[in-house]
């Protein structure tokens, strides 16, 4: 036990946990996406469970951690590009991200003309669910490696990684009812998720892009349409004040 009370770990748990919450912003963008096409008495039991799946599946990837490294292994060659099983998680989850994205952007375009159809496809709470596995697959792995690198004892990953999601059970609903309310800000989101699909896909095809410059955008991005509803705000408030 006194092995784990180290400055080493302290500083690297407070660290994960950062990071962690970080990452898992991926993972409330696409959760809110999906429960906010369930019904209303379903979004936050869609939420609950999707993020504990989440943190479950990070835990028994640290747990398999032997399994884990060894997805990074070569399995085979394309234009002299070493293929792991990481590469081919990633490519499937970039393309199923880019997929869902676009479809999403499509029907928020469209607007009036595909409500009959979404009338008639209003996705199960079960279907959501399957959704949300999937990607947490893809997420979980990206989170799982960058902890390998980070720390040293198993014990305090799952603590930075039950800490993370800790952060987002308690914030979730709170962005999911943002979004929900501001379409634009739903769209922003959409975009995001394509972003990252790319940045997948890209990463399954060997190349490597900076989260940092992702994160950059979005929150730049962010920053300024928060600025642009202050200022719809602010215009709203002044035409209903005029007599």
């Amino acid at each position: 036990m006194t092995e784990l009370l180290t400055v080493e770990n302290g500083i690297a748990l407070l660290t994960l946990t950062a990071l962690e919450i970080v990452l898992g912003i991926d993972n409330i963008v696409f959760l809110t996406i999906v429960v906010g096409k369930l019904p209303d008495e379903q979004r936050a039991k869609a939420r609950q469970i999707g993020l504990v799946l989440a943190m479950v599946m990070r835990i028994l990837l640290l747990l398999a951690i032997g399994w884990v490294m060894g997805l990074t292994k070569e399995l085979f060659s394309v234009l002299e590009h070493g293929v792991t099983g990481k590469d081919l998680i990633m490519l499937v989850g970039g393309l199923f991200l880019i997929g869902k994205a676009t479809h999403e952007i499509h029907e928020k375009i469209e607007g009036a003309q595909v409500e009959a159809i979404k009338a008639k496809a209003v996705p199960t709470f079960r279907a959501a669910i399957v959704q949300v596995v999937l990607l947490d697959i893809v997420f979980s792995l990206d989170s799982v490696i960058t902890a390998v690198g980070m720390a040293k004892e198993i014990v305090v990953m799952v603590i930075a990684v039950v800490a993370a999601v800790g952060v987002m059970l308690l914030f979730a609903k709170s962005i999911s009812n943002f979004v929900e309310q501001h379409p634009t800000l739903k769209v922003l989101a959409l975009a995001f998720l394509l972003l990252i699909g790319v940045m997948l896909v890209a990463e399954g095809c060997g190349k490597e892009i900076e989260k940092g410059y992702i994160y950059f955008a979005l929150g730049f991005s962010l920053a300024v349409e928060m600025l642009n509803i202050r200022v719809h705000r602010k215009k709203g408030a002044a035409v209903s004040s005029k007599p």
